[in-house]
């Protein structure tokens, strides 16, 4: 099971072959995909998004958040913060739902480099910004 971060849906939508978006077609052939609730909520937040995407997305399993999340996710952000790291709530938010359930995070965006390095978050394909 992998997660799906906003920039690889993003690439996938826009039809991309980056390694990235072919982890997001694997996972989704395989029914291996899930979805951190932020992720959801950026990509539902698109005015321009196609009903087909809609519906698949809301067909991905949401990952549920467990009892201390808000906790949690608020001292992971500290930790970020305390190393002079660049500390992005929605972030903090999506990797934290991806360390309580074990999964990867599949995303493009080098922000994840950070909280990768300060906790147990893992992230599959390729870093840009």
């Amino acid at each position: 099971m992998i997660a799906v971060d906003t920039s690889s849906w993003i690439a996938y939508l826009g039809g991309d072959d980056a390694p990235d978006v072919k982890l997001v077609d694997r996972a989704l052939d395989e029914r291996q995909v899930c979805l951190p609730p932020v992720v959801l909520t950026e990509l539902l937040s698109d005015p321009k998004l196609p009903k087909r995407a809609q519906s698949l997305f809301l067909e991905v399993p949401l990952l549920g958040l467990s009892d201390a999340y808000w906790e949690r996710a608020g001292a992971l952000r500290a930790k970020l913060i305390s190393k002079r790291r660049k500390a992005p709530l929605s972030d903090v938010l999506i990797a934290q739902s991806c360390i309580d359930h074990g999964v990867a995070l599949v995303t493009r965006d080098s922000d994840f480099r950070g909280l990768a390095q300060v906790s147990a978050l893992r992230v599959l394909g390729q870093m840009r910004r």
